[in-house]
């Protein structure tokens, strides 16, 4: 991130909910100037003001980057009332609104679509990145940098590619979420109490998932290592990994209907 540049020019962020907030915290720490900053949003938690950012404020004439982490409902009326970009990168985080539209708002200006995820919050986040014409090899640098004081970055070849992401890694999360729920909730159907079955639930979520992340490569390879042939996993798997109504389709039939919907809010 060339704080040096940002902190001349300043950064615009419209938006500080939960993942503009977790950025305005990623980016201060790693060095961003509070006085670089300004925060346009009528429900800014007083954290940001006691940090030193401006909010609702004067805006500078010429901002290097102008950030966008509204949600994709209300980003129509938050286009119409912005300026001209002017010089400035401008870097989306809302799901579903197109490139197009953006350089419809911002004429000439370097775009880029990013799509960050819940674990954002606590540093560990992935987010895809994509730009339009305009937006260069330095662009893409800048935005990548911005997004990283919230965990990975990864470019994608295409914008028709982030219907998927935002179905993936963007919806994921909740999808986690609530296996750990019903995980916790088939426990407890078995005798556990409540909150150790929570407890054994979302441990082994996290634990597995680390260990997937650290170990790479097919994670079928993973669960076959941890399936004995007539065990309680292949037991167990025998239902999720049914092909009609197991585990498969499901998550096929949900990523499917969250890109739609991905697709439907870029109309």
């Amino acid at each position: 991130m060339d704080l040096a540049h940002l902190n001349r020019r300043g950064l615009v962020l419209v938006g500080c909910g939960r993942m503009g907030g977790a950025l305005l915290q990623g980016w201060l720490a790693r060095g961003l100037a509070p006085g670089a900053v300004h925060v346009i949003d009528p429900n800014a938690p007083a954290w940001v003001a006691e940090r030193g950012v401006s909010v609702n404020g004067a805006l500078p004439a010429d901002p290097a980057v102008l950030v966008l982490a509204v949600k994709p409902q209300m980003m129509g009326d938050v286009l119409a009332g912005l300026g001209a970009a002017s010089g400035a990168l401008v870097v989306s985080v809302a799901a579903g609104v197109t490139l197009a539209a953006y350089g419809r708002a911002f004429p000439g200006a370097a775009v880029v679509r990013a799509m960050p995820n819940t674990p954002a919050a606590i540093g560990q986040g992935i987010t895809a990145i994509v730009g339009n014409a305009q937006a260069d090899a330095a662009a893409l640098d800048l935005a990548q940098s911005l997004m990283e004081a919230v965990g990975r970055v990864v470019r994608l070849g295409d914008e028709s590619q982030m219907d998927a992401v935002t179905a993936v890694s963007g919806s994921g999360p909740a999808y986690v979420f609530h296996l750990i729920e019903t995980l916790a909730a088939a426990g407890a159907a078995e005798g556990l109490p409540a909150d150790l079955a929570l407890d054994l639930a979302s441990a082994t979520v996290a634990g597995a998932g680390a260990l997937a992340m650290q170990e790479g490569g097919d994670p079928a390879r993973l669960r076959e290592a941890v399936t004995s042939p007539a065990g309680t996993t292949a037991a167990g798997l025998s239902q999720l990994m049914d092909p009609e109504t197991g585990l498969g389709p499901l998550i096929a039939r949900t990523v499917a209907a969250a890109a739609a919907r991905g697709r439907e809010l870029g109309q």
